[in-house]
């Protein structure tokens, strides 16, 4: 018990606390954009391969989804459990929840072993419709992500028992070691070993196992609250269902990223200019996961110790976890507002040469997109720090709820009238903070009756 009292998340001046623990978490989280980002771009500059290999990375990057968001769904869930164990002092259901989570991830990578091994390919070519260069390439790249995907899904389970005990600048320097290999290895598998997108492949892997094992040297030989034993892998329907209560929800919010950009790009299939919509909004996805990434890394910070002292039953200080961690998260949401709406031309610009367009005309709209949608970044803020604050009171329907207003109920209707127009090259960027605002006044009623109900009493 005297380790447990003596953990910073308990003792630590809340505001401080969550800028000691979030700043590593915000790089970290920020630089697998630039990870994807320069992926990307090393492919689409290939030679005479790159336009079929970045329309076969397009093909293949909905399963690279799916897994990020089981990843990150199971880590969520076993972040706030394990956090709350701690808090409450609980080491024995700490120990067993680190031991499912494992279990959890060799599980959930034998499912993907075996995707990547039957399911790649036809999964390709369902999409490529009959381009035979496009469906060899993206099955070759996907094959290789999914069966040694184990990497990826191990790094986000890790990643969590670092988070959940405060170590966020180890699970940091974890990812940035990988993130680092794969940029180099990126560039030396593609063009000098000309491999071709198999070199793409191998570097992401190669970078996601090399991030798995930093993070578990720093595990096992640093986070010496928890303890580990062969005996605790073994599964326990009452924990799985735990960490799954949270880390479901976490997922399905993580996958409906993916189904909002599909449909969005749908629907702007059917406006006037389409092609060049289509274009302007691929590349400003790719700019907003800077704001995005930023958000859900102080989200992530939240859960930890907010879990953590509501388990403790500190009702003064998981008020206050709530209350700075919101604070901290618009402060954040501005600072990049400010950023983005100084920079959106030389931002539009990078982008513009990295996807090969040249074309000013995309430019031009990818500039107003920026400038237009990123006034919602602070409404996108508040609602994310909400899903945190929920999620870490053991919410698991009103996060989804905020995620599904934000990426769908409010976009798609949105989106769908603007395209409508002879303007919608303008006006449809509208969407996304429209969409944010009415959101984040529904989180905040969310956000009021959660605190009635679990904050005040404790």
């Amino acid at each position: 018990m005297e380790g447990i009292k003596q953990n910073k998340m308990s003792s630590q001046p809340v505001c401080g606390l969550i800028w000691k623990m979030v700043l590593p978490m915000i790089v970290s989280m920020i630089l697998q954009a630039v990870y994807n980002i320069v992926d990307t771009a090393f492919v689409i500059n290939m030679g005479e391969d790159g336009v079929a290999g970045n329309l076969a990375l397009t093909f293949a990057f909905p399963v690279q989804l799916l897994i990020i968001a089981i990843g990150v769904g199971t880590g969520v869930g076993i972040n706030a459990l394990l956090s709350k164990s701690l808090g409450e002092g609980n080491s024995e259901k700490a120990d067993k929840t680190v031991g499912n989570g494992i279990f959890l991830g060799i599980v959930v990578y034998l499912i993907f072993l075996l995707f990547g091994l039957f399911g790649a390919k036809p999964f390709i070519a369902l999409q490529a419709q009959g381009n035979s260069q496009v469906t060899e390439m993206g099955a070759e790249y996907l094959t290789i992500c999914c069966c040694f995907s184990f990497g990826a899904i191990g790094f986000t389970i890790y990643e969590r028992f670092l988070q959940s005990t405060g170590k966020t600048l180890y699970s940091t320097i974890a990812q940035i070691s990988g993130a680092a290999a794969n940029i180099i290895l990126d560039y030396v598998f593609i063009y000098p070993l000309g491999m071709g997108i198999a070199g793409a492949a191998w570097a992401t892997i190669i970078g996601q196992i090399l991030s798995l094992a930093v993070a578990m040297f720093f595990h096992y030989f640093l986070n010496k609250e928890l303890r580990n034993g062969i005996k605790n892998i073994l599964p326990s329907g009452k924990i799985i269902r735990e960490i799954y209560h949270i880390g479901l929800s976490a997922a399905l919010m993580q996958g409906l990223l993916s189904v909002m950009t599909l449909c969005v790009n749908l629907i702007l299939g059917t406006a006037e200019n389409a092609a060049v919509i289509q274009g302007s909004f691929g590349i400003y996805y790719k700019i907003m996961q800077f704001a995005l990434f930023a958000c859900f890394g102080l989200s992530n910070t939240i859960i930890s110790v907010l879990s953590y002292n509501y388990g403790m039953k500190d009702g003064r200080r998981a008020q206050a976890c709530a209350k700075w961690g919101i604070l901290n998260t618009l402060i954040v949401s501005v600072i990049i507002t400010i950023l983005f709406e100084s920079l959106a031309s030389p931002l539009a610009e990078l982008f513009g040469m990295a996807s090969g367009n040249g074309g000013q005309e995309i430019t031009d709209v990818v500039i107003v997109a920026i400038r237009i949608a990123s006034t919602g970044y602070v409404f996108m803020g508040f609602s994310i720090a909400v899903q945190g604050v929920l999620q870490a009171l053991g919410y698991a329907l009103s996060p989804l709820i905020i995620s599904c207003l934000r990426l769908a109920v409010f976009v798609f209707p949105t989106v769908w009238l603007f395209t409508l127009s002879e303007n919608a090259a303008v006006l449809v960027w509208w969407s996304f903070p429209i969409a944010e605002l009415m959101t984040s006044a529904a989180s905040f009623f969310l956000l009021f009756f959660a605190i009635r109900k679990k904050l005040k009493r404790t």
